[in-house]
């Protein structure tokens, strides 16, 4: 006979919940015995209901069991709830609601005991090993060492940074990875308006690149390498120009990052793939494999049998190869270095590339899977002060620099602020709300929960290691249902927010979980003389408090204690 676990994707670490579909499938066999000999496994999904009224949990199963046990709905669900087993889980009898959905209350100690689950667990509650150590690859950035990185590749820092700590905080063996982008007309276009204005600096007239860049940095960095090679003051040797202006760019990329609080582990470099004869590797296989095809002197790839939709020039008559033939070749070496799993992150100026190279690798015929790999899109950023958008920087003249965001708002709240929304919707990143103290403020508003729970434990002056012990019965008022019971969502906000790679709802927990807090804080004492009442307070904001540190740490955010 089939063991019939209820799938554990359906049911995240929060306690209650997991308790709740165990009982449920309790029921389920005692109530249904027959299904216990079918071939495939049933589930028992717990949802959050719509309406708080209708209790803690609502239990859906019953209307997708209809036609596999070919009963009513409502029938089933009156076995499942009559077939219950004993709880101390349960309040009463769980509602029998609608045409078959099960509305489930739990006991008041159920509800409390998230408060001492906080407690004990402290920094790894919410974390989860559901990924198992699978390999996966984060890349994100890639920004082309051609200027300063700018907001939008901020946005992709903060997302991507964001996406590994989440799925980090999951399970999975996670590794960060940079594409750099050192070769092709771009990097020439750099080296030469740098050598542009190593000439104009030496007093000689020429001509500036009509596609060159024009920033104040391309001058700086002109300056640095006359110093660093006064051999060569009019920059005639170019290869030796590109190279000290993209170490110099890569220089300051890495400053940036770092002031950004991002870090990787591996820098790949796009020239390596030419060096290393990975595109030709790459054109061969394709070739060998049957999927290519000749016409017009160009070498076509057919990319539509694996859901593109038109054919694509690999080789152009040139000569040349288009630019999705090295990211076909460059996420090949991720499937062979073991990733087995892949997410890029990318602006969504890329969205036109996506489905090709994905075709590619189905193409290669190396077992990739299917889907491989999983994509992120950023949407654009519109810098506003004053009510009106900032479109240059000083330094970088055609576009605001994730400098001059972090130097004027800091970090956390650059930070917050480029993950707070959905990563494919467009963001208004407004400066001066950025830098006010007050509620509208999303980040100040969060923190500003943490630093009030630090000044009420500081004006207690107790030992926070005591209050593990507390008496949490106590707590009855709304107020604190509603805290304990978004304290209990946080495990599965981190599940899905890493399953659907979507770290804005972290943010958006935080935001709730903050407002709870201000809440509370504003309609009930802490400091009483009531001893057992104040310790069990204490307790639960003390566990709020931790929820906070452990979700702002996700976001690369910090949880200060004084404000």
């Amino acid at each position: 006979m089939t063991n019939y676990a209820f799938i554990a994707a359906m049911v995240t670490s929060n306690d209650n919940k997991t308790a709740l579909a165990e009982l449920f499938q309790q029921a389920l066999l005692k109530a249904f015995p027959a299904i216990a000999d079918e071939a495939s496994p049933f589930l028992i999904a717990v949802e959050k209901p719509k309406n708080p009224e209708h209790g803690h949990f609502a239990v859906n199963s019953a209307l997708q069991l209809a036609r596999k046990l070919a009963k009513k709905p409502r029938e089933i669900a009156e076995a499942l709830v009559a077939a219950l087993p004993p709880s101390d889980l349960l309040a009463g009898t769980p509602e029998i609601a609608g045409p078959g959905f099960i509305n489930v209350r739990l006991s008041r100690d159920a509800e409390t005991r998230i408060v001492k689950i906080v407690s004990q667990l402290g920094a790894d509650f919410g974390m989860s090993a559901v990924g198992n150590h699978e390999k996966v690859m984060i890349e994100f950035v890639s920004a082309n060492p051609t200027g300063p990185l700018h907001v939008g590749h901020g946005r992709g820092a903060a997302i991507g940074d964001t996406l590994a700590r989440l799925l980090s905080a999951q399970g999975y063996q996670v590794s960060r990875e940079f594409y750099y982008n050192d070769a092709g007309a771009q990097i020439n276009n750099l080296a030469a308006s740098v050598a542009a204005r190593l000439k104009e600096k030496a007093g000689l007239d020429a001509p500036f690149p009509e596609d060159g860049y024009r920033g104040h940095y391309i001058v700086e960095i002109a300056e640095r390498y006359s110093l660093e090679h006064p051999n060569d003051t009019r920059g005639e040797n170019l290869d030796e120009v590109r190279k000290f202006a993209v170490a110099a760019l890569r220089h300051e990329q890495d400053l940036d990052l770092k002031a950004f609080d991002v870090r990787f582990d591996n820098y790949f470099l796009e020239s390596s793939i030419y060096t290393d004869g990975l595109v030709e590797k790459t054109v061969n296989q394709l070739m060998a494999n049957g999927h290519t095809f000749e016409e017009g002197g160009a070498l076509w790839l057919r990319t539509t049998p694996f859901g593109d939709d038109k054919d694509r020039v690999m080789r152009k008559s040139d000569g040349t190869f288009t630019y999705f033939l090295p990211d076909v070749a460059y996420h090949v070496t991720k499937w062979q270095r073991g990733f087995t799993r892949a997410i890029t992150e990318l602006g969504a100026d890329h969205h036109g590339s996506l489905m090709r190279v994905k075709a590619g690798l189905q193409a290669m015929e190396m077992g990739v899977p299917l889907g491989y790999p999983d994509y992120v899109l950023h949407q654009m950023i519109t810098v506003m002060r004053g009510g009106e958008e900032v479109k240059i920087s000083k330094r970088a003249g055609s576009y605001v620099t994730l400098r001059d965001l972090i130097d004027e708002v800091g970090r956390d709240a650059t930070r917050y602020f480029f993950i707070m929304r959905k990563s494919d919707s467009q963001l208004t990143f407004d400066i001066d709300l950025a830098k006010s103290h007050s509620e509208d403020n999303p980040v100040y508003y969060v923190q500003y929960a943490h630093a009030r729970i630090c000044r009420v434990l500081e004006q207690w002056g107790g030992d926070v290691a005591t209050l593990t012990r507390a008496d949490i019965s106590p707590l009855t008022s709304v107020y604190e249902s509603e805290l304990m019971r978004t304290l209990a969502d946080f495990p599965e906000t981190l599940s899905l927010a890493a399953r659907e790679l979507a770290p804005h709802l972290v943010a958006n927990y935080l935001g709730d979980l903050a407002a709870k807090l201000h809440t509370y804080y504003n309609a009930e004492r802490f400091l009483l003389d009531d001893e057992a009442l104040k310790h069990a307070r204490l307790a639960l904001i003390v566990a709020v408090r931790q929820v906070i540190r452990n979700g702002l740490a996700v976001l690369g955010v910090s949880a200060p204690e004084k404000m």
